[in-house]
């Protein structure tokens, strides 16, 4: 969506613009401008120049002031940037005054950067359809930058210009698309819960890693299921959700869950897109909280996830805490003021693996509430139960008798009943 006119020798660049006010804190503004810069930089656009600006009140022509406004597009120029970047939301009207205001730059806000980002990124058919609904909803009551270029006669009675008209015929269009996504979508969600339900036929325990965006959620998951999925040191690199199987050592196993990285300031409009990995957290039995614990701004991380986790609904689930990248935190004696700070926190480094087996610890007593000890003897014509034992519960000891396979285990509570008829000594 972010399109330069007059790319500089093939090389893209921003002029990224923070915003802040009299009693706000520069320092703030700033490690924001920076995640911006990172946002940016995921789209292969470099950061040509920086201005943070201190704003009594937003105004309603270009959410700056007049004044304000002239020394950014000024300072665009000097730097050679073909683009303006807002941290803050622009509305549409605050646009079309930009860019007649800045002919040959684009000017456009946060918010249409991470749509772009997903957009380039989401891989999965139901990724892309919810991540083109979510376009096509933020496009709508822009579409009329598109045309401000045609003729607009202005007469008696209902003669419009061939713009006008023009536009007309493209917001039919584009509601038309909105809707048709809409439907696609539903039909999407419901062969999920058809298969939703058929896994939860063999109830295995779900844990889902949230967190900041680039907190190491998807290398943590490498470290601990010892798989390949893809992670890097850079913003939003997992949109789509990943599952894999964990093996507990117990007889046990768990599947956990990869989902997007949040970030401060995400407009409401990719939450509700990204509902199907953000899913995962919410119908998972507990959460891995994971903050980068190498990043300043690790206290701001946490409340932002915490955030967005209240407005899923997933904020009383029991959740680990776990600081990763310790090992990039530097001072030894910060990260012992943390460990007294948050005592029941685990601090680890799925890089180095300084902190993963006690990790794996408590995973396994995650995965463990409400299993019930239970003592069986399943007969030698139903190994299809020993196979669901060691599906859906933990298996202490299983030895072959004459009469079965005599097993001592746990399993889950809704499943004592099915179960009782194998069971020995009343247990």
């Amino acid at each position: 969506m972010v399109e330069f006119e007059e790319p500089v020798s093939g090389n893209q660049r921003a002029l990224l613009v923070g915003l802040t006010s009299p009693e706000g804190s520069p320092a703030h503004t700033g490690a924001l401008l920076d995640e911006l810069g990172g946002l940016v930089a995921s789209l292969g656009i470099s950061v040509g120049h920086r201005e943070i600006l201190t704003l009594n009140r937003p105004q309603p022509r270009f959410l700056v002031g007049p004044g304000q406004a002239r020394r950014i597009v000024e300072k665009a120029r000097e730097a050679h940037c073909g683009a303006i970047v807002f941290d803050g939301e622009l509305s549409p009207s605050q646009q079309r005054n930009w860019e007649r205001f800045a002919p040959g730059l684009a000017v456009v806000d946060r918010q249409e950067i991470i749509l772009d980002i997903f957009a380039e990124r989401a891989s999965t058919s139901e990724a892309r359809l919810q991540i083109e609904l979510a376009r096509a909803e933020y496009s709508l009551p822009r579409l009329r930058r598109a045309w401000t270029h045609l003729s607009r006669q202005r007469g008696a009675g209902t003669q419009r210009g061939e713009g006008e008209t023009q536009l007309e015929v493209d917001q039919r269009m584009v509601r038309k698309r909105i809707q048709r996504l809409r439907q696609e979508l539903e039909a999407v969600r419901r062969k999920r819960d058809v298969q939703r339900r058929k896994r939860q036929r063999v109830p295995v325990p779900t844990g889902a890693l949230v967190g900041y965006t680039n907190a190491g959620k998807s290398s943590l998951l490498n470290a601990l299921t010892e798989a390949e999925v893809f992670a890097a040191d850079q913003l939003f690199a997992t949109l789509d959700p990943t599952s894999r199987r964990v093996d507990l050592s117990n007889g046990r196993n768990l599947v956990l869950s990869d989902t997007v990285g949040f970030v401060r300031n995400l407009p409401h409009r990719l939450v509700d897109a990204f509902k199907a990995t953000l899913e995962e957290a919410v119908l998972s039995d507990f959460l891995l909280h994971v903050i980068d614990f190498s990043s300043p701004e690790r206290e701001a991380h946490r409340e932002t996830t915490e955030k967005v986790l209240a407005e899923l609904g997933a904020d009383a689930k029991p959740t680990l805490l776990v600081f990763n990248k310790i090992d990039r935190g530097g001072d030894p004696a910060e990260l012992a003021r943390w460990r007294v700070r948050y005592p029941e926190a685990h601090f680890v480094s799925a890089r180095t693996g300084e902190g993963m087996e006690e990790l794996r610890d408590a995973l396994r007593e995650s995965a463990e509430p409400g299993l019930c000890p239970m003592n069986l003897l399943i007969p030698h014509d139903r190994h299809d139960l020993v196979h669901y034992l060691h599906e859906i519960g933990a298996v202490d000891r299983a030895s072959h008798e004459d009469r079965g396979v005599l097993i001592r285990g746990r399993v889950p509570e809704r499943q004592v009943s099915r179960l009782s008829g194998f069971a020995l000594n009343g247990s």
